[in-house]
């Protein structure tokens, strides 16, 4: 049984009001109520949420707890309210009422299960929440639809998608694997990582680890405070597996974060102070990729300005999950099979320690919770060093430094025009070890530079390292 004054205060915390709950203070239409029980159990299948909620005693504006007076055992006629609206309600949804006490006021809550199989209705009309309306199902036919297609498969996921190319190859993915330390089998992998629909065609989540998952991810640079300044540079990082671009834009953090010289109170040492919190930085953007409502065919937005980084993903939080337990860092996953994936590699880890790390260096307040989109704002901590200009013009020379190859690297590039193994590489660059070859390989490799070709089996010695044009 559920704690009916605890979920009414979770109800209250949220910022905005859902599709899945409404409040009223002291209103009543037995019909209307009705109609309520059908569109708040269609909107709570449609969110993913397990019930829906009519709250009574709780202002829609304010939230603020009124003390109402309604009364949910009066009769409609000479019948209980409850049994009446229990006829004209198909199918049965075992709704309940359910009253309690906070702050000393009263409200009473009305549960109701969301809908299963076919879509709930009342008096034969399928009703359905958008927005804050109440409206008839029936004229909104792509969201009848919509709704069906949740009841019968459930919620659109990376996993039950299907992807609209179906000519992917994966030879990044297994780079990316390989530099990671573990062997993918050629045979196994699709299944192992979960990449094919029931159907056996290939899903969302194999489009976005595809050497070509034709999804953009960029930068852009801003040499103001808002997107009406001008933009100075645009980084893209897309048309590569999700994992490379993964770590590209972490990569391009390290560009950004630009040291600056603090000469103030200066007696022998000059202290270098970093223009953001790089592990701030990274769990952010880290969340985004794996908590990115990717079936919305939107990808994270990353946006610059003079005196911050915006870090846009797309969607709300998982359905399970709650503000309170967002920022105390209960995982709950937008994306399970891509967030067992990132846990495989050690890209991100299940200990919830990503969000308290951004909390700790700049507090809740850096959390935007939007409609459909959560932005976490990294600020610059910068020093005076001059004009807005001038700062975004070092900025855009360290990330044209950052794009550059050293000349080791060229040779390596040039000479894997063919491909060629670790040891023809280290006795053409004349190191005496290998070793001294592997810190350039891996971090050509990391940048997309370079692939490995892979092998007819696992862990062979015939892999060789080759150019990508």
């Amino acid at each position: 049984m559920c704690d009916i004054k605890e979920v009414i205060k979770k109800l209250v915390s949220y910022p905005n009001e859902e599709e899945w709950y409404e409040f009223k203070e002291n209103w009543y239409q037995a019909d209307g109520i009705g109609e309520y029980i059908s569109s708040l159990s269609n909107a709570a299948a449609m969110k993913g949420k397990k019930v829906g909620y009519l709250i009574w005693g709780v202002d829609n504006a304010t939230h603020e707890y009124t003390d109402t007076n309604f009364n949910y055992r009066r009769d409609v006629g000479n019948e209980p309210l409850e049994h009446y609206l229990a006829r004209y309600v198909t199918p049965d949804v075992n709704f309940e009422f359910k009253e309690d006490k906070i702050e000393g006021k009263r409200v009473v809550a009305l549960i109701i299960p969301a809908a299963h199989t076919i879509p709930t209705a009342y008096k034969g009309v399928r009703y359905l929440r958008i927005g804050s309306s109440k409206v008839n199902l029936m004229k909104y036919p792509e969201r009848e639809a919509a709704l069906f297609r949740i009841l019968n498969f459930g919620l659109p996921s990376i996993d039950n998608t299907e992807s609209e190319y179906q000519d992917l190859t994966f030879e990044q993915l297994f780079v990316y694997y390989g530099v990671k330390g573990i062997s993918l089998n050629k045979r196994t992998f699709k299944k192992n990582l979960g990449l094919l629909t029931d159907q056996g065609k290939y899903n969302l989540l194999a489009q976005l680890l595809s050497d070509s998952p034709h999804i953009p991810i960029r930068f852009s640079l801003f040499h103001g405070k808002t997107k009406a300044s001008t933009m100075y540079a645009v980084r893209e990082f897309g048309n590569m597996c999700l994992l490379m671009a993964l770590d590209r834009v972490l990569d391009y953090g390290e560009i950004l974060n630009v040291p600056q010289a603090d000469e103030r109170k200066r007696v022998v040492e000059r202290k270098e102070v970093m223009l953001f919190d790089m592990e701030a930085y990274r769990e952010a953007i880290i969340n985004a990729f794996v908590h990115n409502l990717w079936v919305t065919g939107n990808e994270p937005m990353f946006t610059v300005f003079e005196d911050r980084i915006e870090i846009l993903s797309r969607g709300t939080l998982a359905p399970e999950q709650t503000i309170e337990g967002f920022f105390a860092g209960e995982s709950v996953p937008v994306n399970k099979k891509l967030s067992e994936i990132f846990l495989q590699l050690h890209i991100s880890e299940k200990s919830g320690r990503g969000v308290p790390k951004i909390i700790q260096a700049y507090g809740k307040e850096t959390f935007d919770f939007r409609k459909n989109s959560i932005v976490v704002t990294i600020p610059f901590h910068r020093l005076d060093l001059g004009s807005a200009t001038q700062v975004a013009t070092q900025v855009a020379t360290q990330v044209e430094k950052g794009n550059e190859m050293d000349e080791i690297s060229k040779k390596i590039f040039a000479f894997c025009v063919e491909p060629k193994s670790a040891k023809e590489i280290t006795e053409y660059l004349g190191f005496k070890e290998r070793k001294s070859t592997l810190k350039y390989l891996r971090t050509l490799l990391s940048d997309g530079r370079i692939a490995m070709t892979i092998p007819d089996k696992p862990n062979s010695s015939k892999q060789r390292y080759i150019a990508i044009k």
